[in-house]
């Protein structure tokens, strides 16, 4: 599948969509993972490969900024360090726009 120029994936969308719901962040890869799962309903966690992918190019388009994590805060809570992920101004704007841009989803007709 091709996408156009500058188009979010549904992922990335709602990627951007939870972030938004948090006030911007802070968050981490597998806490997201989960969220969306939740989000779904789905027993499964999105993969990895897939996920960081997204998360990397909406970090490209300036939509989340990343940084990992105080290595004391890890070290303190016996745990590798995360990298963390926030939603930029640039992110917020462009959720807010595709959110108005989406008509809202017509009721189904219920079938006889």
């Amino acid at each position: 599948m091709r996408r156009k120029p500058g188009a979010l994936v549904p992922l990335e969308r709602a990627i951007l969509e939870l972030a938004a719901a948090r006030g911007g962040g802070p968050f981490h890869g597998f806490e997201l993972a989960k969220a969306l799962a939740n989000a779904s309903r789905s027993r499964t966690l999105t993969a990895h490969g897939t996920l960081y992918k997204a998360l990397a190019r909406l970090a490209e388009q300036g939509l989340l900024e990343n940084e990992w994590e105080d290595p004391d805060t890890a070290l303190r809570e016996g745990r590798p360090r995360r990298r963390l992920y926030r939603l930029t101004g640039a992110g917020a704007r462009r959720i807010a726009e595709e959110q108005r841009h989406t008509p809202e989803p017509r009721p189904r007709a219920a079938l006889a």
